[in-house]
């Protein structure tokens, strides 16, 4: 009796040393901004999808690193992170002095954004998420890919189609084995002009943020003198008017997000330091080096009512992570660079053709060890982030976010904001949905399936700042600015430059001729044989439509005349001989040529 329960015992002690195995079609590690967005649209994509989180919250920088003012996107809000910001104002908006304006920037506490994206995580089909799971390994298994988490003290093994990497250090794509750079990229690498002559290894410092509270005046909230405390390392702040710092940062409750831009809690590190056995040590004396600002200002600067407030369960009160604003990049199936933002109209590469989100932060630039250059961006426009950016090139069926992205140290500093990885996250949910559904793998994407899919979502392609997703033509617009066919506007204005469709204004012939030829051969006896003026007429579209899809012209005409206003919409009179808006252009050219149905490849080339 006693030898078969001692087998028993052994049966049953062995099984358990191996890891149980689960499957599932996407599994997305890392639930941060991007990763949450990610999960979301592919399961909202019908697709069975798992998403796992090492920490006990999601939202990673947005909530657990506590980033909770959201600056990028306000005026490109749409999809998930839309429907983020509409949450979050519900919330606080009869709060007084809460600001709900269109595109104010986004303030919550990060305990309420954790629970916000939780609330819309539990509610969504086909998603299931497990916390407090940490990533260990990943490999190859055919076209699939075999990782393993620790769920409760033991492995777990996860098979799955399509893998996201969403952690914020890019340790999925580090364990897959692929291709990473750091730091400055060299002018001769990337062509691009702000770059410095040679490559360095330094990135961005790291911060640990801090959320404060106002415990009332003769508070005593002193914190015990931290480990290796030096009052020099802020001398920064010595005549600082930290009233107005940190009215800039209010948080609702009565309560302000400690982040003095570029003075005090930042901590320098390369991406050597970030590496998983060196990570811990980086992040305890980053965090010491945050404790002894709170102690400096409470002891030197006379703020002994502020103290760290109790939204973070932690020893210290302080996030559950820092914020991390870079470390290394993926070499993906493009590289996106300054150029696709500044001048994307103008490249051999047309990547806007392949957007699967926008972006329109403005870059960082956080450094305190000496000698890092400097960088001097023109005003920085909104843009577009290509397909081929989030898909790793050397590994099939493996996509990236967060700091792994496909673009130069440059382009890092604007697409890394949490807001933007909101963006992307959906961008690569629905990437990641069209491998599963279609049966395929990343080596075979046809971007305009997967952006009918973002769009279908409320998601945002192309970054017009005055096209609203409430407009009604927002879907025509959106498609015919992806094809290029018209152009989106930059109007700078002080350290930016919006992107606007300007949908009032007369359409040019030369801004619509060469695409209108390249979609059909005959297009050209058509210019030739009409000769538009220098703006192109309402006739002129409709000719245009009827030589192409070979409608009757004046059954055409009649047709469009009485849908003008009763269907369309439009605003102005119904009138051949006066020049055509690029509202209606956009509109009548996606519902009788179609140019977004075109196929392009993953440059932004449009094949047959």
């Amino acid at each position: 009796m006693i030898k078969k329960l001692l087998v028993l015992l052994l049966m049953l002690n062995c099984s358990s040393v191996f890891a149980e195995t689960i499957r599932t079609d996407v599994l997305v590690v890392g639930g941060g901004a991007s990763g949450v967005a990610a999960a979301i649209q592919s399961a909202r994509s019908n697709v069975k999808t798992m998403l796992t989180e090492q920490g006990p919250w999601l939202g990673g920088s947005i909530t657990a690193g506590g980033m909770c003012i959201l600056t990028g996107n306000r005026n490109l809000a749409s999809g998930i992170y839309a429907e983020f910001r509409a949450r979050v104002r519900d919330v606080y908006k009869m709060r007084l002095g809460y600001d709900t304006t269109r595109n104010a920037p986004l303030v919550f506490e990060p305990a309420t954004g954790a629970a916000i994206l939780k609330k819309m995580a539990d509610t969504v089909k086909n998603l299931t998420v497990k916390m407090n799971t940490r990533f260990t390994s990943v490999k190859k298994e055919g076209t699939g890919w075999v990782v393993t988490i620790i769920e409760g003290g033991k492995p777990l093994t996860i098979k799955a189609k399509i893998v996201v990497d969403a952690t914020e250090l890019g340790d999925v794509a580090a364990g897959a084995g692929v291709l990473l750079t750091a730091g400055f990229d060299s002018r001769s690498d990337t062509k691009e002009a702000l770059a410095p002559q040679n490559a360095t290894n330094q990135i961005q410092d790291i911060s640990y943020l801090a959320v404060l509270k106002n415990f009332g005046r003769g508070a005593g909230r002193t914190i015990p003198r931290p480990e290796g405390y030096d009052a020099g390392q802020y001398a920064c702040l010595k005549n600082a008017d930290v009233k107005k710092l940190l009215a800039a940062t209010a948080l609702p409750n009565d309560k302000y997000l400690l982040n003095p831009g570029d003075c005090g809690n930042q901590y320098s590190v390369t991406s050597n330091d970030l590496i998983p056995e060196n990570r811990e040590a980086t992040f305890r004396k980053a965090k010491l080096r945050t404790l002894g600002l709170i102690y400096y200002l409470q002891t030197e600067r006379g703020f002994k009512n502020l103290g760290p407030a109790d939204d973070f369960p932690t020893a210290d009160h302080l996030p559950y992570l820092p914020f991390i604003r870079e470390n290394q990049r993926s070499a993906g199936l493009v590289r996106m660079v300054l150029d696709d933002i500044y001048t994307p109209y103008n490249r051999q590469s047309k990547l806007y053709r392949t957007s699967i989100a926008v972006g329109d932060a403005l870059p960082g630039h956080y450094y305190s060890a000496a000698g890092v250059p400097t960088v001097n961006y023109p005003p920085f426009p909104a843009y577009s982030i290509p397909l081929g950016a989030v898909v790793v090139k050397d590994q099939e069926n493996l996509l990236v976010t967060e700091k792994a992205l496909s673009v130069t140290h440059l382009v890092n500093g604007s697409v890394t904001d949490p807001a933007v990885q909101m963006a992307i996250g959906q961008g690569v949910g629905a990437t990641a949905a069209y491998c599963v559904f279609f049966e395929t793998t990343t080596k075979n994407l046809r971007p305009r399936v997967i952006q009918g899919e973002i769009l279908d979502h409320k998601g945002m392609l192309m970054p017009f700042a005055d096209i609203k997703t409430t407009d009604r033509d927002y879907r025509p617009i959106q498609q015919v600015g992806a094809t290029g066919m018209l152009q989106g506007i930059q109007k700078a204005a002080g350290q930016t430059a919006e992107v606007l469709f300007m949908p009032d204004t007369d359409v040019r012939t030369d801004e619509v001729q060469p695409l209108m030829n390249e979609l059909y051969a005959r297009a050209f006896l058509w210019f030739n044989k009409e000769k538009p003026g220098e703006l192109f007429t309402v006739a002129n579209l409709l000719s245009y439509i009827s030589e192409m899809t070979l409608r009757d012209p004046k059954n055409l005409q009649l047709e469009t005349r009485k849908a003008w206003k009763s269907y369309y919409h439009f605003p102005a009179e119904f009138n051949l001989s006066r020049p055509v808006t690029r509202r209606e252009f956009a509109v009548l050219a996606n519902r009788f040529f179609n140019p977004f149905a075109r196929k392009v490849d993953i440059s932004g080339k449009m094949v047959n």
